[in-house]
């Protein structure tokens, strides 16, 4: 311990004596260090911490799945039911949807809150109790049971100061009231993607006729495995039971769960390769890091070559010069990494800062004992990492040739070696990363240019939610909505409004299955499916959505009139290939007429292709039916605005709904090319992200080419300065030194080429209009890479250029 600390010390007065040495090589480990920090801290929080739930290993997420889709999809509710009595090997089901209510308590203003419908089991199944008062039971979660809920800790906090009476208090929503049964525990969140929990309430009460409705496909489930069982295990059984339900319900054409996933998988859905492809290329820019400390201390150690070698003389065995050099190359490191925190605690707040990344989990992301704990192994292994080479050439040294006062001493010739070793690795990890981020950057100006089928310039939009107590009835909906669009329309500055549901880029979507009138029937597996919207008269005016044939819907399309919808092109394609879409008539399955059986609508006009889910996935079939015929107490309105400034408006838009509804609740007002630009947000991110990691890694090895290149001159200043005295001309040592560097430089770019045609495949998910091995990014970046690193070596070759023979030669 004695000798450790006799080390440290004298590794500190070492360092202190040369500040910019120390300087240099800290801040560019604080660097590699913070960055591995940050996203490290990320993937922890969002990809390797548990859900916050008692044995949540045991949570899993079963998917049904529609035969006629092919693929996962929600679950009915008498699905549900049909699940939770049969099954053997889950211990509990549940399921939920997603909601909102509007809170009106006191003076206070009305406050939408955001929480969850749950089936009663859901308590049971997070193994979770309210702090205060009690769960819902199946009791409560019944369609016609009184409206009850559960607060969530923050809400009750904040809105209602902690009252440990507040349990059978009736608080108002929307415009009814509900009795308060209990107070979740402080931090609980379900689902575990959402950034809160403010409430939850019964399922059933939420669902209307859906209750019944084994066609509707609308819920999430969450099951927990029984102690024992083996997700394989319950696969089995809840296919046999999917096949039993498909027998017994041959129209539906459903069957269960031909994959079970984890809800931690669930949860995580979409982010884990983003995030891990940030944690490899943030681990290259520290090895980038690593390379050039070692260079430096490299170039350190040749200055320290006959200090190594009085040590030896003195009696200092090898294994002691090496952990005192070792010593000194871990301060560096520990130096770096409590700078490094700093760097990260920076980083995280940036990357925190960014609302609109939709990441899941990202409030679990923080410096905790995790994370530190990762940075000090991270330093200590990167001490070992760049302090190892040095430590092992330094105490090589030949006593006899390290002792004398001048010449070249033969210690030098394998340090080089090195040094070309380490900038060869440098410029081929920074190839890579260059390499990936150009493909990002491409897919991403790509992606950019896509357009999403309608025009989001100068158009305002927000949610409304019609009170089903003042607006019960379909009519009374209508009227609602059609009041605010006339009103919206006459605001000076607005040219058009609308309302629609979902709103394109809005995050929802609806689709199901329908039947071709003129068709014979089919099998259930073989039923067309679309996507389907409802949208107001002036919608596609308002979106300009060019109408191909046919007419749009107008105020003649009411109840009383024959039932009409309009499709896209790609349904027409799809459906009618060879034949006239206008005029033919389709059956929506789900839908009631008068005397419950769902009467065939007319297409009546083709109108252009929108991108509604995101601007990287193709159209699919999509019809709009109009809302005069198919009321909804939710739509989203939309303005379009002939003023250079739409955000102008929003304040006319609010008071015109409160003219309406003084009791409405009005959403924020956005322009639509904000839902554009959060639609790639996550693209942008990922390709900001990883191209100021590759910028920082071509400055490192930039730096790193420098610094041996330059070393590598003074070294040869005697020899440079006798080819000069000989008749060598500038360009001869232009020559000289430049082919010294740029035969590492391309001997780095071999090895980058391949390694990014390796690695870069990983990136194919996260690229659009691009593949993984484009020959123009490829030889984009090559050049890049080559015109900078020979910058890097133009420097030195003109330093050499510049030797004076008679200085040279008289050098030691």
């Amino acid at each position: 311990m004695e000798t450790l600390l006799r080390d440290i010390r004298y590794g500190v007065r070492s360092l202190l004596k040369r500040p910019g040495f120390t300087a240099i090589a800290v801040i560019t480990l604080a660097l590699g260090i913070g960055a591995n920090t940050a996203i490290f801290s990320i993937v922890n929080g969002v990809l390797l911490r548990p859900l916050p739930y008692v044995e949540a290993e045991r949570l899993i997420v079963p998917w049904g799945t529609r035969v006629d889709m092919q693929a996962r999809t929600n679950v009915s509710y008498p699905d549900l039911v049909d699940w939770q009595a049969q099954t053997k090997t889950l211990e509990y089901i549940a399921a939920y949807n997603s909601a909102g209510a509007l809170l009106r308590e006191g003076d206070t203003e009305a406050e939408l809150i955001s929480g969850a419908a749950v089936s009663a089991d859901l308590f049971q199944l997070l193994k979770v109790a309210p702090v205060l008062g009690r769960p819902f039971t199946r009791t409560d979660d019944q369609p016609n049971a009184p409206r009850v809920i559960v607060l969530g800790y923050e809400l009750w906090r904040r809105r209602f100061n902690s009252d440990p009476n507040i349990i059978g208090r009736q608080i108002r929503l929307g415009s009814s009231s509900a009795s308060v049964l209990g107070v979740l525990p402080e931090g609980f969140r379900f689902p575990a993607q959402a950034t809160k929990t403010e409430f939850l309430m019964p399922l059933a009460p939420t669902l209307g006729d859906r209750t019944q409705r084994r066609d509707s496909y609308s819920l999430r489930v969450v099951a927990r495995l029984k102690p024992g069982v083996t997700a394989v295990t319950a696969v089995s059984e809840m296919r046999a039971i999917g096949t039993q339900l498909e027998q017994q319900y041959p129209d539906e054409g459903f069957r269960l769960g031909a994959r079970f996933i984890s809800l931690h998988e669930a949860v995580t859905w979409g982010s884990r390769t983003p995030l891990l492809v940030l944690l490899g290329a943030v681990g290259f820019v520290l090895l980038i890091a690593c390379a050039n400390v070692a260079n430096l201390l490299l170039a350190r150690a040749a200055t320290r070559h006959k200090e190594m070698a009085i040590r030896a003389a003195l009696g200092a065995g090898r294994r002691r010069v090496v952990r005192q050099l070792l010593t000194e190359s871990l301060l560096l490191s520990l130096f770096g990494g409590v700078l490094g925190l700093l760097v990260a605690w920076w980083g995280l707040h940036f990357l925190l800062a960014e609302s609109s990344l939709n990441i899941p989990r990202l409030q679990d992301v923080g410096l905790d004992t995790t994370v530190l704990a990762f940075t000090a192994v991270v330093s200590i292994l990167t001490g070992v990492i760049f302090g190892l080479a040095p430590a092992v050439q330094a105490s090589r040294a030949d006593l006899q040739d390290s002792l004398k006062e001048g010449g070249r001493s033969t210690w030098d010739v394998v340090p080089n070696r090195v040094r070309a070793l380490l900038v060869v690795v440098e410029v081929a990890l920074s190839l890579v990363l260059l390499v990936g981020a150009g493909l990002l950057g491409k897919s991403f100006l790509l992606l950019s240019e896509v357009r999403p089928g309608f025009e989001p310039e100068h158009v305002l939009s927000t949610d409304l939610s019609l009170s089903r107590v003042k607006y019960p009835q379909p009519e009374q909906q209508q009227a609602g909505f059609a009041e605010i669009v006339r009103r919206a329309a006459a605001i000076p500055g607005a040219e058009v409004a609308a309302v629609i549901y979902p709103l394109p880029l809005g995050g929802d979507s609806n689709s199901g299955t329908f039947l071709i009138a003129s068709r014979p029937a089919v099998r259930p597996e073989d039923k067309p499916t679309s996507s389907h919207r409802t949208i107001s008269p002036d919608y596609f005016r308002a979106l300009n959505i060019p109408l191909s044939r046919g007419r749009p819907f107008d105020e003649h399309d009411t109840q009383q009139a024959p039932p009409v919808l309009i499709v896209n092109e790609t349904f027409a394609r799809r459906y009618f290939a060879g034949t006239d879409a206008l005029g033919q008539r389709i059956i929506i399955e789900g839908e009631r007429g008068d005397n419950g059986v769902p009467p065939p609508r007319e297409i009546v006009g083709i109108v252009g292709d929108v991108r509604h889910q995101s601007l990287d996935t193709e159209s699919g079939p999509e019809y709009y039916v109009p809302y005069t015929q198919a009321p909804q107490a939710f739509m989203s309105l939309v303005v379009r605005s002939s003023a250079d400034n739409p955000g102008s408006l929003a304040t006319s838009i609010r008071q015109i709904i409160k003219q309406v509804d003084k009791d409405q609740y009005v959403a924020a007002i956005e322009p639509m090319t904000k839902l554009v630009a959060e639609s790639v947000a996550r693209r942008r991110f990922n390709m900001m992200l990883t191209g100021l990691f590759a910028g920082v890694a071509l400055l490192l090895a930039s730096v790193g080419i420098f610094g041996v290149l330059n070393y590598m001159v003074a070294q040869r200043t005697q020899e440079i300065g006798l080819r000069v005295a000989l008749g060598a001309q500038m360009r001869d040592i232009l020559r000289l030194v430049l082919g010294q560097g740029l035969r590492l430089i391309l001997f780095g770019l071999v090895v980058g080429l391949a390694a990014s045609f390796a690695l870069t495949r990983v990136l194919a998910g996260l690229l659009f209009g691009v593949t993984p091995t484009d020959p123009i990014t490829f030889v984009a970046v090559s050049s890049l890479l080559l015109v900078v690193a020979l910058l890097a070596c133009y420097i030195p070759a003109r330093r050499a250029t510049k030797v004076d023979p008679l200085v040279a030669l008289r050098y030691e």
